[in-house]
């Protein structure tokens, strides 16, 4: 082993080639060789008589898939809640990660590190079924409504067109509350770690030149958080586009597109078509992932 060790030591590429190869390996056969599969999938059809899959190439599918306006439904629904989770989520996260980050002490921060973590430390389900059972029409906010006297609250809100129901457990807000409510984390680190690095020295230069805090915030801070901000998003906006065990639960029974490959998938068998379906949000994050690289994004993770 020694000999091994010492011929490693004089031969660093070759060390760290062999260091990484298995998480590569891992990579490249798990990660990039089931998506290559999809793929490959995503150009199989299904034969109308006997449901089995046709192993030829053809662009059926995507026709089958793009020809519905309802598919383009499930895709604009989908996006649009994943960005107005992802806008929401950077406007509650921001204040949070600034008071942490520029005004915490060494004994509160850890507190706070603590109580955004703690939610990720309890089970997925748990957490939808408890805020499912807390937004039912006879749930804790519906009671705590009626006795504080503010039932009217709730009832102009689903009343709203679209995004109302008959409950908040079965209407678009409720869905939504779940989600920002899950992701909200993975938004607030990246930008509390794009403060930190803000050197106070900027800060106190802006000060120096005349700039007071309203113009040091938008003029320093900001731009300089903001590559946090859109690194959050990329969690946010890819989570929420790919769930499918939030829209099953809570919500009315408008499909999403994580919905939509589950029931293709496994209800219906029709693989190529989900294969497709998983396709549409793989380029989306693709577009997605390309903007965020231009705007920096990379270099706050």
């Amino acid at each position: 082993m020694d000999r091994i060790f010492t011929f490693l030591f004089y031969r660093k590429s070759l060390a760290i080639f062999l260091l990484l190869s298995p998480l590569l390996i891992w990579l490249g056969i798990v990660y990039i060789g089931s998506l290559f599969t999809l793929l490959i999938q995503s150009f199989f059809s299904v034969d109308s008589f006997s449901g089995v899959i046709k192993h030829e190439f053809t662009l059926e599918t995507y026709y089958d898939l793009f020809k519905l306006s309802t598919n383009w439904d499930i895709f604009i629904r989908t996006s649009l809640m994943a960005l107005s989770v992802t806008i929401m989520s950077a406007i509650l996260a921001f204040p949070v990660a600034y008071y942490m980050a520029m005004y915490a002490g060494p004994k509160l921060r850890p507190i706070l590190y603590l109580g955004i973590m703690l939610p990720l430390w309890s089970s997925y389900l748990v957490k939808v079924y408890a805020w499912k059972m807390l937004m039912a029409k006879e749930g804790i906010i519906t009671w705590v409504l009626e006795k504080i006297g503010l039932t009217f609250v709730l009832d102009g809100i689903l009343s709203i067109p679209v995004i109302g129901g008959p409950s908040l457990s079965f209407s678009y807000i409720g869905m939504f509350l779940v989600f920002l409510y899950l992701w909200l984390p993975y938004m607030i680190l990246p930008i509390q770690a794009s403060l930190e690095r803000i050197p106070k020295s900027l800060l106190e230069a802006s000060s120096d030149l005349g700039g007071n805090p309203s113009i040091t915030f938008r003029k320093v801070v900001f731009p300089l958080a903001f590559p946090g901000v859109v690194a959050g998003s990329i969690f946010t906006f890819s989570l929420t586009l790919g769930d499918y065990i939030i829209p099953t639960i809570i919500g009315n029974s408008s499909y999403f597109i994580g919905m939509a490959v589950y029931t293709h998938q496994g209800t219906a068998g029709n693989i190529p078509l989900a294969a497709a379906f998983s396709v549409v949000p793989i380029i989306i994050m693709m577009v997605y992932l390309n903007i965020a690289k231009r705007l920096g994004a990379f270099d706050a993770l």
